[in-house]
């Protein structure tokens, strides 16, 4: 029997509808195809929501930046600038040193040495003393607090010169104080006098000087005098 137009356009728009369904159906799809559609990325309908957050956050995580150590800045003081002893004193000669970014002092080495006349002369290194036989000279301070004062016991004349503290950091940077200039006192002969060696030195100079400048002065009037009394004997 023949359809009437009506009945073959519904055929026609349920046909559409089934196909449709069949076409965007995703359970349409065979389930090999469909698992392997549905752990590739995020636009795919279907995907693992934590599978996705996982990917993108490896994609944002950075890697650590590289940051080299701070350098160490450290102060090193020596008090007082000038010192003064009598032979057979002992005395210490104050060395201290800070850093505001390392709290531990302990891991530094310390050298001191003495400049005189003669040139340099290394009294301690690497925190202990390095002179032959002479337990006279020493560490007296506590590194950990920062203090390198040096001791030296019986002092003599030869001890007098400019003392130096060094401070050598783990990254093998040298900080040196300016200086401590010690001079030795010492008894003078019979009277117990007691003066400094270059004070001694001085003294004789001007002495020197003195005695020098009243014979120039003096040769011309003792001249004149002794003309004076060639004439007068001859005038007798």
């Amino acid at each position: 029997p023949t359809s009437s137009p009506k009945s073959r356009s519904r055929s026609l728009l349920w046909l559409q509808v089934r196909n449709s369904h069949k076409v965007y159906n995703p359970t349409a799809l065979n389930p090999p195809l469909l698992s392997l559609f549905s752990g590739t990325d995020a636009g795919v309908s279907g995907g693992n929501p934590s599978k996705e957050s996982a990917a993108v956050s490896h994609r944002a995580a950075q890697p650590p930046l590289l940051t080299t150590p701070e350098p160490w800045h450290i102060f090193v003081t020596q008090t007082p600038a000038k010192e003064k002893a009598k032979e057979g004193e002992t005395v210490v000669l104050n060395c201290h040193f800070s850093s505001p970014q390392r709290p531990s002092l302990a891991d530094l080495t310390v050298k001191w040495y003495k400049e005189d006349e003669k040139g340099q002369m290394d009294l301690l290194e690497n925190n202990v003393t390095i002179l032959p036989n002479n337990s006279r000279v020493f560490l007296s301070g506590d590194l950990s607090q920062g203090d390198a004062s040096l001791v030296i016991l019986n002092v003599t004349t030869g001890d007098h010169g400019i003392y130096f503290c060094e401070v050598t950091l783990p990254d093998g940077k040298v900080v040196t104080g300016d200086g401590t200039k010690l001079r030795i006192r010492r008894a003078l002969g019979l009277f117990g006098i007691e003066e400094s060696i270059g004070t001694i030195i001085g003294v004789v100079a001007a002495g020197i000087g003195g005695v020098v400048i009243l014979i120039i002065v003096l040769t011309p009037q003792l001249r004149r005098c002794a003309l004076c009394m060639k004439q007068g004997s001859q005038q007798a």
